[in-house]
């Protein structure tokens, strides 16, 4: 009996499988959408949730669908006429049966939902849905496929698509001091398809040069600066003071300080525990302690923590916690520094106080990076900024790299600020621009 009723699902599967087929290859048809996919059990779903305009309610609709065919394969190797190995296995057998009764109501949740976003965009009523209870979704998929009156009211765009600004062509040329920056892309694939993150960014920054690094939400900051300290690695040479950051890892991680937004100090250590312990974890392992314990306070000292040093972390003030955070990194006499937000949550003051510190490093002639929301009230203290937005593909690019003076006559704005405001999206609150002054910052570099 369970045999019989095994093998109907089956041959029922086979035939829902045509049917459904058949009616998506023509509803992709008509969305513009890869109309193969309709073949493809998990692919399908997803392009019908992108026809829908619902794309995350998608992925979801794609893993129930694998996990369906997954189940499928699994009770079509299963003996059920075996009744010792059905007894023997029979909690097993219950747990299976439960888990799969569960995917398929999941999934019949999922493609109601999906199937209602259709039914807005083949301007039909709700209660067309009604055929899923009583037939299924592959006969609402043959008639909007198949019938000529029903044609979408709008086509699914995914920016990602487009080609975005133009390619620069260009390549900065490797410098024995220091960085080099030849980003060629930073990629991740995004459900079967590659997206780009970043594309075609060059440029070269000078020692004791302290960077502005400015971009609107999403233009890949801080993709960019886990590029260039080989945290997440991209398609690119990354060169410090002549040696690639990518091939000597190993040696340049220590060369390079990076001070993320949120501090990772311990609360219930005092200052001066937490500096040793950056000190055991930054400085050669061979180094004698006592040598260890000078670098920490000269690097306290420099940073005026000297006088708190037996504080605990958690007794410190909000500028202290980020002076300390960065004297964390500066132990280790890093060539590049790279900062995110060093200044979130501090005032006017103690901002300048903080940039003033770091402007002290960089005069050291180290190269300095940071990316800050309020660059107006310190920006005196640079000396270039790197600009990057988002393209028409939705791909974080370079729009400017140069001194400020000349990044405000670039861009024929007196702030910073407002610099973001004409590269970023009109739905961002912008003006757009971001293709307009990427193609334009290429023509300046070539001519």
């Amino acid at each position: 009996m369970i045999d019989l009723i095994l093998s109907q699902f089956l041959v029922g599967s086979v035939i829902t499988w045509v049917l459904t087929s058949l009616g998506t290859w023509k509803v992709f048809e008509k969305c513009k959408r890869p109309k193969w996919h309709a073949l493809v059990p998990g692919l399908r779903e997803y392009q019908l949730s992108k026809c829908a305009d619902r794309e995350n309610d998608g992925r979801m609709y794609l893993l129930l669908s694998a996990l369906l065919l997954v189940f499928q394969f699994v009770l079509n190797f299963l003996d059920f006429s075996d009744e010792v190995l059905f007894d023997r296995h029979l909690f097993g057998m219950t747990i299976l049966m439960f888990v799969l009764f569960t995917v398929m109501i999941a999934y019949t949740v999922y493609s109601f939902r999906i199937c209602a976003g259709l039914c807005v965009l083949f301007e039909v009523r709700k209660r067309w849905l009604w055929l899923i209870v009583f037939v299924g979704t592959f006969l609402l998929y043959l008639i909007w496929g198949f019938a000529k009156k029903f044609q979408p009211k709008f086509i699914y765009v995914d920016e990602r698509d487009n080609e975005g600004a133009a390619l620069s062509g260009m390549k900065a040329k490797a410098m024995d001091t220091g960085l080099t920056v030849n980003i060629e892309e930073r990629t991740a694939t995004d459900f079967f398809k590659k997206r780009y993150l970043l594309r075609d960014i060059h440029l070269n920054v000078d020692p004791g040069h302290m960077v502005l690094l400015l971009g609107g939400s999403g233009a890949g900051k801080t993709t960019f600066v886990n590029a260039v300290n080989g945290y997440e690695k991209a398609k690119a040479e990354i060169i410090l003071n002549g040696t690639s950051i990518y091939d000597e890892y190993g040696k340049m991680k220590y060369k390079i300080g990076f001070v993320p937004q949120m501090d990772l100090m311990r609360g219930n250590d005092s200052v001066i525990r937490t500096m040793l312990d950056a000190a055991k974890l930054r400085l050669p392992a061979n180094m004698k302690a006592s040598e260890r314990r000078k670098r920490a306070m000269e690097a306290l000292a420099f940073f005026g923590l000297e006088p708190v040093k037996d504080r605990l972390c958690d007794k410190l003030s909000g500028g202290q916690r980020k002076r300390l955070s960065i004297a964390m990194e500066y132990i280790s006499n890093p060539d590049l520094f790279i900062l995110d937000e060093p200044d979130s949550g501090l005032d006017g003051v103690m901002a300048r106080e903080l940039m003033e510190g770091l402007r002290k490093i960089a005069d050291q002639g180290k190269i300095v990076i940071v990316i800050t929301h309020s660059p107006d009230r310190v920006i005196d203290l640079f000396d270039d900024v790197i600009v990057l937005a988002k393209d028409s593909s939705l791909t974080g690019r370079l729009t400017f790299f140069g001194p400020i003076e000349k990044a405000k006559e670039f861009f024929e704005r007196d702030e910073m600020e407002k610099i973001v405001l004409r590269i970023n999206r009109e739905e961002e609150g912008g003006e757009g621009l971001a293709d307009t002054f990427i193609e334009k910052y290429a023509e300046v570099c070539h001519g």
